[in-house]
């Protein structure tokens, strides 16, 4: 499979270069040449097979022969080694749990497969590789333990200082070995915006071998098709067929991947943006025009960016049809005084403990089913482990979160960050002086 640049379809390369690379010169994002559709026979068998079968036929077809099946098995297998349960909350709403892996959040689909790839083609001898990523809060804890102890990978993460709970700070700044964690002075985009400065500077690309691990890669996007095709199985082995999800939307890539499953022969009735109030998407959709603005701070704070990168390959996705786009993803926003209550009302009604960002696609799902009433399932996407926000919660229903031990562990150890200002220069001395 070959893959072409968002911003220049004629430009195609490989996928070890699209891994590696990032982001292509133009400042595009990779995306796969074509769309294969998985079997018909597959899709309507697919209740008899496992993640890890899923896993592995899905990344077959979108990357073809890139990596012998043999590789690829075992990669998948490796990475992904751990559930990810759709759990019923009445006949036709259920939540799909991602926060089963090692950080608690789903993103450790991507990471893992990502490492994992990066791995398989890293060669002895070569250049160390500097994997950067800015994180907003659980992207970077899933890559910091995807990359731990690699050979050949030094990763340094991006996080706006005060804008990720503690835990999640802790999950960054504590790991030593290869990776390394940045508190910058400002926002998330400003941590997005110095890594993409980062790989767009000729000198630093001259001297290090950069590549990123935030869902701009492309082999960050792949692995998260995975779990859509799961939850499908699993609705099917519920007896339902019709299917909509409801995803919380920061960075648009987890609502891509599951668009690109969609054109891949997953059948969906359509999926719900929800977002907190960095509402670009929903206020593009409404009104046609789009238009960034900074990123405010919320208690789902993984989803605090205000221009989300992966829109792009929403866009490319659907030939930048705006109306064919509109079909399919239906927006939704919510506050966090409409966070908390929901929150609060999972787990009155259904006696469900679910963070800020599982609440707001709850409601986005809740939203959805009073607009289009009908006998479909409803998946909402959970997309973070409730113990990571306690201060959101109210003291009673903090108390009923359980603490996975991996977090427990994480108490005593000592933390390390590097202060920093928003500054391209300040970021690209810090890279350079510590080549």
């Amino acid at each position: 499979m070959k893959f072409y640049s968002t911003n220049n379809k004629d430009l195609r390369v490989g996928f070890e270069e699209a891994v590696f690379n990032s982001m292509p010169a133009d400042k595009g994002l990779y995306m796969p040449e074509h769309i294969p559709r998985l079997d018909a026979q597959f899709i309507s068998k697919i209740d008899q097979h496992s993640l890890p079968d899923i896993a592995f036929r899905v990344a077959s077809a979108l990357l073809g022969d890139d990596i012998a099946p043999e590789a690829l098995r075992e990669l998948v297998t490796d990475a992904i080694n751990f559930d990810a349960p759709l759990v019923p909350l009445d006949q036709h709403t259920a939540v799909l749990e991602l926060f089963h892996g090692p950080s608690l959040a789903f993103k450790d689909f991507g990471a893992r497969f990502m490492s994992r790839v990066m791995g398989h083609y890293l060669r002895e001898g070569q250049k160390q590789l500097d994997v950067l990523v800015a994180t907003s809060g659980d992207t970077g804890g899933a890559v910091a333990l995807g990359f731990l102890g690699v050979p050949g990978t030094r990763v340094t993460i991006l996080f706006p200082r005060g804008k990720v709970s503690p835990i999640q700070e802790l999950q960054l700044v504590t790991n030593g070995q290869n990776i390394r964690a940045i508190e910058v002075e400002g926002t998330f985009d400003d941590c997005q915006a110095l890594v993409k400065q980062a790989f767009a500077d000729p000198e630093l690309n001259a001297q290090l071998r950069l590549t990123s691990a935030n869902s701009i890669n492309i082999a960050r996007l792949i692995p998260q098709t995975f779990y859509y095709f799961h939850a499908y199985a699993q609705v099917r082995r519920a007896g339902g067929t019709e299917i909509v999800f409801s995803v919380p939307s920061g960075n648009f890539g987890n609502i891509g991947a599951g668009l690109l499953a969609m054109k891949m022969g997953l059948p969906v009735k359509g999926f719900v943006a929800a977002t907190n109030l960095n509402d670009t998407v929903p206020r593009f959709l409404e009104s046609g025009v789009y238009e960034a603005r900074p990123s405010v701070q919320t208690y789902a704070n993984a989803m605090d960016v205000g221009a989300p990168s992966n829109w792009v390959r929403i866009m490319d996705l659907f030939g930048g049809d705006l109306e064919a786009v509109r079909r399919v993803v239906h927006p939704a926003r919510f506050s966090d005084a409409e966070t908390v209550r929901a929150m609060a009302e999972l787990a009155d009604r259904y006696d469900y403990i679910a963070c800020p960002h599982t609440a707001i696609a709850w409601l986005g799902a809740e939203q959805f089913r009073k607009e289009q009433p009908g006998d479909y399932h409803c998946v909402f996407l959970s997309t973070a482990h409730p113990c990571k926000f306690p201060e959101v919660f109210s003291a009673e229903l903090a108390a009923r979160i359980s603490t996975p031990e991996q977090l427990n562990s994480l108490a005593g150890r000592e933390g390390k960050a590097f202060a920093m200002p928003a500054d391209f220069n300040a970021f690209k001395t810090f890279l350079t002086a510590s080549e």
